[in-house]
């Protein structure tokens, strides 16, 4: 089992926290995470519709953004949201970015675009 590289807290640049954020795909993924528990990759992206190359690419934009961890554990990967991190940096950011995301999941619910 081995960590995948992230930034340390202290490290952590809101430009790049809000870049990663600014993509709906990366947002339904947070939100995924947001029950702070531990997750298969495979899992947490289950029902977003993107290719899993895609998918690991926009894991890679968070992971080095600060907004989640990762470990490998031989051929699979487990994330996870750093919210206590996060917290601390930028208090108040991630809970703004986990009610963008769950109204990014129910405008695509309801068929229609997030407003």
């Amino acid at each position: 089992m081995r960590y995948l590289p992230q930034p340390a807290v202290d490290d952590i640049e809101f430009v790049e926290v809000m870049h990663a954020l600014s993509d709906q795909v990366r947002l339904r993924l947070l939100t995924a995470l947001a029950d702070d528990a531990e997750h298969a990759c495979t899992a947490a992206a289950e029902g977003i519709e993107v290719h899993k190359s895609t998918t690991s690419h926009h894991y890679r934009v968070l992971r080095d953004a600060g907004l989640i961890s990762a470990r490998q554990d031989g051929r699979n990967r487990f994330i996870q949201l750093r919210r206590t991190d996060l917290n601390i940096r930028f208090p108040g950011v991630l809970d703004a970015a986990l009610a963008a995301g769950a109204t990014v999941i129910a405008a695509a619910e309801a068929g229609s675009e997030p407003s």
